[in-house]
């Protein structure tokens, strides 16, 4: 189904420039070396964002500068505001280039800029300037990771094809895997011992260093020029597009929805650790096993993720993501040995990987390419919005209620997001891909 936008804005092809089958004549001539590059480029990225996004560090960190859980939420939220203040504004940077590698390296390098930041404000400030200092550096994380997520998407859905998408982001998981559970007990290790007299700072500048060796990745990458695109138009003009956007696809805007509601369920991920102290006695070296569990299987699983995506469709995984994570809640309010954490941080790492991977790309399968950046924005805005909210309504409970309140809260969510896609999202390589055909769930 065609989106019903304004004509003016949509640019017909200019004169010169190449058709759609060039296009993707070059995006075949191309594909090998820009399927290396990204796989490189994710193996140390992911790596070492990992170890800001695994639900041990970062929540810990916060904890211990503030003393209280509440602020353990607070960060996660602020993180999550930046992500959703920043994707419309990827949008309309990228909407009418013809290539958007160079600012894709740009906001990257604003990313690792950040992380930096936040591990040398754990070294060389104190008390509330340190607190202070880390929250601003997490939360500008957060608004070049919103503008990141709009920008690489796009850039994937360019140079790979959707039936070789699903194995290559798998494999870059799990390859990241591999190393990012070492570098989590290594982390560990770098806590319990104090190195450079903060550890979570010392792991903070490990995930720089590796991060900033993926984005050099990104120098290899071959962009081919897009065939078509928009007119530049100011945020408040693509604004005015949403409800015709939204209008036009209405799997889409469930979607959306659905995704939104899963996300909130993100409320008691900076939680699980700080639950798990209460049941048994967490250290550094447990801090670093957890990490370790957490991403072997969240890479693991992504792989075989992948895979099913490239058979069956991301729907499918969504489903089945959501389902598992939602399963780690129940198993953690009844654990009371080391032993079953780890089983339950394996299984938030596998379901909670599962389903960023599917909502991160089952937004690309919907609608046209030249539509694409904006359909990502708003997916991901309205995703963050609720992410940035549901932190702060966790730490609420968790501070007046108590943990378990935030757990139920939202196992909540992640059943109504359940709910909406069975009943309301069809598979969007059903319908027709822009060149007129539907597309294959069988890899070629």
């Amino acid at each position: 189904m065609s989106e019903a936008l304004p004509p003016p804005i949509e640019l017909a092809r200019e004169p010169g420039a190449r058709s759609e089958e060039e296009f993707q004549t070059e995006v075949r001539a191309q594909l090998r070396r820009n399927y290396l590059s990204h796989l490189c480029h994710g193996l140390l990225g992911q790596t070492g964002f990992r170890l800001l996004n695994a639900p041990t560090f970062i929540p810990t960190y916060f904890e211990l500068l503030s003393g209280s859980p509440f602020y353990a939420g607070l960060a996660r939220a602020l993180q999550s505001f930046g992500m959703f203040v920043s994707p419309i504004l990827g949008a309309t940077v990228i909407e009418h280039r013809r290539r958007v590698l160079p600012v894709g390296f740009a906001v990257g390098a604003g990313m690792r800029v950040q992380v930096l930041c936040l591990g040398l404000a754990g070294l060389l400030l104190t008390g509330t300037w340190s607190l202070a200092a880390s929250l601003a550096f997490l939360t500008l994380f957060g608004f070049f990771l919103g503008m990141q997520g709009v920008i690489f998407n796009f850039l994937v859905s360019k140079v790979i094809p959707v039936e070789r998408r699903g194995f290559l982001l798998g494999l870059r998981n799990a390859l990241a895997g591999i190393t990012a559970t070492s570098v989590g007990i290594l982390g560990g290790v770098l806590v319990e011992r104090q190195a450079l007299g903060n550890g979570h700072a010392a792991t903070f500048l490990v995930a720089f260093v590796l991060t900033a060796l993926g984005l050099c990745a990104l120098l290899f990458v071959r962009e081919p020029e897009s065939p078509r695109v928009r007119e530049p138009s100011r945020i408040r003009d693509r604004l005015r597009d949403l409800p015709a956007l939204l209008r036009s696809d209405p799997d889409f805007t469930r979607y959306f929805i659905a995704r939104a509601l899963a996300t909130m369920g993100r409320m008691s991920v900076p939680f699980y650790i700080l639950y798990a102290g209460t049941r048994t006695p967490v250290g550094g070296t447990e801090l670093g096993w957890l990490t370790g569990a957490f991403v072997a299987s969240q890479s693991v699983f992504n792989l075989g993720w992948g895979l099913l995506a490239d058979r069956w469709g991301f729907r499918l995984v969504f489903v089945s993501a959501v389902s598992l994570w939602m399963a780690t809640g129940f198993v953690l309010m009844s654990a009371t040995t080391f032993g079953m954490l780890v089983v339950v941080f394996s299984a938030l790492g596998a379901g909670l990987g599962g389903f960023q991977l599917s909502a991160q790309n089952l937004v690309l399968e919907f609608g046209s390419r030249h539509n694409l950046p904006l359909r990502i924005a708003v997916a991901n805005s309205s995703s963050e919005l609720v992410g940035a909210i549901g932190p702060l309504l966790g730490g609420a409970l968790a501070v007046w209620v108590s943990f378990v309140s935030v757990f139920w809260t939202a196992i909540a969510f992640q059943a109504a997001a359940l709910w909406m896609v069975l009943r309301h999202v069809r598979e969007p390589r059903r319908k027709p891909a822009e060149g007129g055909r539907a597309v294959s769930r069988r890899r070629t």
